[in-house]
């Protein structure tokens, strides 16, 4: 038995989801990939230790996900092992929630508006998870992960540990994780009483602005560029006339030239191309080179 044919019995015995030769388009907010060799959808603490210290053990490469929003997966997929976070639990206690990794942001700030507690409305409408957006400090309107989270659990090297806020080194779009090998199984924030009919009253805003002015209505993985210092990286592209501008079935949005999106059966490279003629034409154009946000995976 080979070890994947091992880890794929192993994760079935722990009640984990394994699924072979399975399309990352259908697990992407761009809805763009090609086959991931075991994709397996595994929850609890233990289940995600237990997989991850096979993978290592027998040199299995191991990609974790989560909404699957920030991502670009290459047309030929992803070898080896996909392991996404399950949703797993939320727990609230006062002031405090204590939330899994695999939780989609959204019912993170639902649990919060429930709870009467302020502070999370500018993450509601962001399209990934907990774990996701503590990677990169997410942020949106103002607000960020670091003003609200405390402390975070994570395995590396086959242990579980954990950072405080400040061993967290958050900074813009990025954490004390980002392009290591940690992974993240839950997050604590810190979060303050208020009127639920204002905090619901301020999600709503905030998704009413998100529809006017995002691309929602295609699929996408977000902002394409990090905000150059001085700049808005959406305003760059339109000044530069690229809105609409197309390869192959991906786009720059009409909506928000920020954003790239899928109108049908766009490819990882339709995307690569897009980026790179998007760059050259602001560098040429504006003197400013853009840095991709996105994340691309996979095989080349």
């Amino acid at each position: 038995m080979t070890p994947i044919e091992q880890l794929k019995n192993m994760a079935l015995s722990f009640g984990a989801e394994v699924l072979e030769n399975e399309p990352m388009s259908r697990h992407t907010t761009f809805k763009i990939g090609g086959p991931a060799d075991l994709f397996i959808t595994a929850s609890g603490e233990n289940t995600i230790k237990e997989i991850a210290q096979f993978c290592n053990e027998n040199d299995i490469p191991l990609f974790v996900i989560g909404n699957g929003s920030n991502l670009l997966v290459s047309d030929k997929g992803i070898r080896g092992v996909v392991l996404r976070l399950g949703r797993g639990k939320i727990i609230c206690d006062g002031e405090k929630i204590i939330c899994s990794a695999g939780v989609p942001l959204r019912s993170l700030c639902e649990t919060a508006k429930d709870n009467c507690l302020t502070g999370l409305e500018f993450a509601y409408g962001i399209p990934g998870s907990v774990g996701g957006a503590v990677y990169m400090n997410a942020g949106a309107y103002g607000g960020e992960m670091k003003d609200v989270v405390t402390a975070s659990t994570h395995i590396q090297n086959g242990k579980i540990g954990k950072f405080e806020n400040t061993e967290l080194d958050f900074g813009y779009r990025k954490s004390a994780y980002t392009g290591k090998d940690y992974i993240i199984l839950s997050a604590e924030f810190k979060l303050s009483r208020g009127d639920k009919k204002e905090i619901e009253a301020k999600m709503s805003e905030l998704m009413n602005r998100r529809r006017t002015k995002q691309p929602l209505e295609y699929p996408s993985a977000g902002s394409v560029f990090k905000r150059p210092v001085g700049y808005y990286a959406g305003t760059l592209i339109e000044s530069c006339g690229l809105k609409g501008y197309r390869v192959g079935g991906a786009v720059v949005s009409e909506k928000h030239a920020g954003f790239i999106v899928n109108t049908g059966g766009a490819t990882c490279e339709d995307v690569l191309k897009l980026i790179e003629e998007i760059q050259n034409e602001v560098l040429k154009k504006a003197g400013v080179m853009l840095e991709c946000e996105i994340k691309t995976v996979g095989e080349k």
